[in-house]
């Protein structure tokens, strides 16, 4: 019945022919029992790192109400994960209204039939485990319509979301914010040499290396087949091509083993800076600079902004017309 192979439940009462009549039952679910006399340990309990498994508190326990616990609990606990049940003969409007509110999840009488409060108990975990399974797969359907499927970085409709965001946030605080978009160099060669699934793990190992060179708060998305855009909050178009040739010097001028060899990309940047205009806009501008560098020829870096642009450093690059020797070099 229950996932956790030991674990602990809480029973809250003052009722010493309560507690004895209770706790068996508790152990005899495979868990153990905290038992407690009041509201003050029953709320560290409640509020504790590791919470109960399950939590049976008697509505008679002294040194607050019952519903001052239970907005006590509420206030402190980040998140509750476990169920609550109340022991109360009557089931008053006020617990009726937590109910549906789903701040308890059931009400048990004090006099329960021994077999009865078991079964109670056991459909009472067995909701809440699936309850919590559905939110899982809740937070999992989330976040696969907002990441690549291959790389796990934003796709193009999330990053874009986070970008109107975060030029409003930008516009407020009168900050900076840069675009770079970034293409792999003839990786449709790649492609065709390799095939997709080794051009998959590079483009994996792309992603890997690029965002261990930015910030918590940089923001990076696979936006096209071998293309990367990062929102860069905060970042003048100066530095954004210094990051745009860090990326190039160190991203991609290590060689990527694939496919049991080694092989050299490269890529080109365009770069854009927001100016407090649409995400689009901008994106748009990036775009263009992106062009502009490919026209430029491969490592190329440009920006649309009236700033230094990189100085040009290309290396041996290899194109279709180079050869069929394109591995371990």
């Amino acid at each position: 019945m229950l996932a956790n192979p030991t674990p602990m439940f809480l029973l809250a009462s003052p009722d010493p022919a309560l507690l004895a009549a209770f706790e068996p039952i508790l152990s005899a679910c495979g868990a153990q029992v905290e038992v407690v006399l009041s509201a003050d340990p029953a709320l560290v309990s409640l509020t504790a790192p590791h919470p109960p498994a399950l939590a049976l508190l008697d509505v008679r326990l002294p040194g607050m109400s019952t519903g001052q616990l239970l907005a006590a609990a509420r206030a402190e606990a980040t998140g509750r994960s476990f169920p609550i049940v109340l022991i109360a003969d009557t089931v008053t409007e006020e617990w009726a209204d937590r109910l549906t509110e789903g701040i308890i999840d059931d009400v048990v009488p004090s006099t329960s039939e021994l077999a009865f409060l078991r079964l109670r108990l056991e459909a009472v975990l067995r909701h809440h485990r699936r309850a919590r399974e559905l939110d899982v797969l809740r937070d999992a359907a989330a976040l696969n319509a907002q990441t690549d499927r291959l790389t796990g970085l934003y796709n193009r409709q999330a990053i874009l979301s986070m970008l109107f965001r975060e030029t409003d946030r930008v516009q407020r605080m009168k900050s900076s914010l840069c675009m770079i978009l970034f293409d792999i160099d003839d990786f449709g060669h790649w492609n065709a040499q390799l095939g997709a699934g080794p051009c998959d793990e590079l483009l994996c190992q792309v992603a890997d290396r690029t965002t261990r060179l930015l910030r918590s708060y940089d923001v990076l998305g696979r936006v096209g087949k071998d293309e990367f855009l990062m929102a860069l909050p905060g970042c003048s178009s100066v530095n954004a091509v210094m990051l745009a040739e860090r990326l190039r010097a160190e991203v991609f001028s290590t060689l990527f083993a694939v496919a049991g060899g080694a092989i050299r990309l490269t890529a080109c940047f365009g770069i854009a800076s927001s100016l407090g205009r649409s995400p689009v806009v901008v994106l748009r501008d990036a775009e263009q600079a992106l062009l502009s560098a490919k026209d430029a020829g491969p490592e190329s870096i440009h920006s649309t902004s009236d700033c230094p642009q990189a100085a040009a450093a290309p290396v041996a690059f290899l194109s279709p017309g180079s050869g069929e020797d394109l591995l371990a070099w």
